[in-house]
């Protein structure tokens, strides 16, 4: 039996940073996925076969026999209360974390082990030791702020729980092969996927997962999530500056220099809330000529140029950011990091001279991504 599911990148259009301050963020998802394929052999007794990953974009791959999982997590290898997922102990982390380290990771590629950890934990939790190989594939750059370890969570949760028979698909993406699950099927997935996140990177928002997960675009603010309808289609430009960052170590350094000026950190908090909140507004009206949808490009342009400026008061910037742009400011386009900053990726909104832009942009070494903003989340095929 194979079964796959695919699960959507993020972008934030607003909001990063501030957000973790009792701002609003807005994000949406992209049409680029992460595939999790999950090839299960006949049922047999525990403890027989191997567990399988295999990472075809980092040309990697992993195995456990079921016999050592059962030695190492012992009854944390069994099947869990599928419908109310438990968060990882600290003991089991640890317990996967040696088993993690069986294997010879390149120093180049240390960051795979929290998410070969959260691998094992959601398999072992949702299919026991039942023997299995999971093949990982992506369209998203890795660390780039586009959301890569939940896509991966979410694709992963997906697939698992199709095949333990708990979720199961309610209609189709027209004119494809892919299946959507229904709202609370979604819901347990991400409530999944969201432990996975917590071992990849500790105290996640839960703002990735959940775009993974229901697709579409959101409005995040101290824990609540609202889902915004989006009343055009908006189209980006991604650049991926292939400059990597320490997200951490961004976000640590926000809480210092609002620590160090209290006052005129509230002051850009308060500018950025007020960005989300109007930008929340203007993506979900329709346009329904081209006199206002050039009025409703130009003001989502004004509000994404501001949010730059403010993330640049806030000193996450970087020269690759910056050059991203001066090159499409040449073009009259508006740009703005995406994420944590630092490098990683930058937005484009884009209404016209896709090809002169992206010719200018790629001249520089850097990566670029069409995509449409707003797409279905997560999505499975049963084969």
């Amino acid at each position: 039996m194979e079964i796959r599911a695919r699960a959507p990148g993020k972008i934030i259009l607003a909001g990063e940073h501030a957000v973790v301050h009792g701002s609003s963020a807005v994000a949406a998802a992209i049409d680029l996925y992460t595939q999790s394929s999950l090839h299960l052999p006949p049922s047999g007794e525990d403890g027989a076969g191997v567990v399988e990953v295999d990472l075809t974009d980092s040309c990697l791959a992993f195995s456990w026999p079921c016999s050592r999982l059962l030695e190492a997590l012992g009854e944390t290898c069994r099947k869990a209360e599928l419908q109310a997922p438990r968060p990882c102990s600290p003991e089991e982390l640890a317990a996967i974390a040696k088993l993690v380290e069986l294997h010879e990771i390149p120093e180049a590629k240390i960051w795979l082990s929290a998410g070969l950890s959260a691998f094992l934990y959601l398999y072992t939790s949702i299919l026991g030791c039942r023997p299995g190989k999971v093949v990982v594939s992506s369209g998203l750059p890795m660390g780039a702020g586009l959301g890569s370890s939940a896509a991966f969570s979410v694709s992963l949760s997906g697939a698992l729980l199709t095949a333990a028979g708990v979720v199961c698909a309610e209609g189709v993406v027209g004119g494809t092969e892919w299946q959507l699950l229904g709202k609370d099927h979604l819901e347990l997935v991400n409530t999944w996927a969201f432990q996975g996140e917590k071992i990849i990177h500790g105290k996640p928002s839960g703002i990735d997962n959940a775009v993974s997960t229901f697709g579409s675009m959101i409005k995040f603010k101290k824990g609540e999530l609202t889902n915004l309808k989006s009343g055009n289609p908006v189209k980006m430009l991604i650049t991926d500056t292939r400059v990597g960052r320490n997200t951490k170590a961004l976000v640590a350094g926000v809480s210092e220099r609002a620590s160090r000026h209290p006052d005129a950190m509230a002051s850009v908090f308060h500018a950025v809330n007020t960005i989300s909140e109007e930008l929340s507004s203007i993506v979900e009206l329709a346009a329904t000529d081209e006199i206002s949808m050039t009025s409703k490009e130009e003001k989502l342009a004004e509000l994404m140029e501001m949010n730059q400026g403010l993330l640049q008061c806030m000193g996450v910037s970087h020269s690759s950011i910056e050059t991203v742009l001066r090159s499409t400011l040449k073009y009259n386009l508006v740009s703005k990091l995406t994420g944590a900053g630092g490098g990683g990726c930058v937005l484009t909104l884009i209404p016209t001279l896709l090809e002169k832009v992206t010719t200018e942009l790629e001249s520089h070494g850097f990566r670029c991504f069409k995509v449409e903003v707003g797409g279905q989340g997560l999505q499975t095929h049963r084969g």
